[in-house]
């Protein structure tokens, strides 16, 4: 099991999130939407959803 964290400052490869599948994790975190490349990062954990990997959007403060 694999678990990726994308935030503002730090973030995965995009092939990485992308091949995400049974038995990973996808964790978006809020800050990752100041990213400039959030909406590939977004389509991305979409991929990851659509193989089957679990995603999680966390939504607090200082995250």
């Amino acid at each position: 099991m694999t678990t990726h964290v994308i935030a503002a400052t730090s973030a995965p490869a995009l092939g990485d999130i992308r091949q995400a599948g049974p038995g990973d994790r996808v964790v978006v975190r809020r800050s990752a939407a100041e990213r400039k490349d959030f909406a590939k990062y977004w389509e991305a954990v979409g991929a990851a959803l659509s193989r089957g990997a679990w995603v999680g959007v966390i939504n607090l403060k200082g995250n």
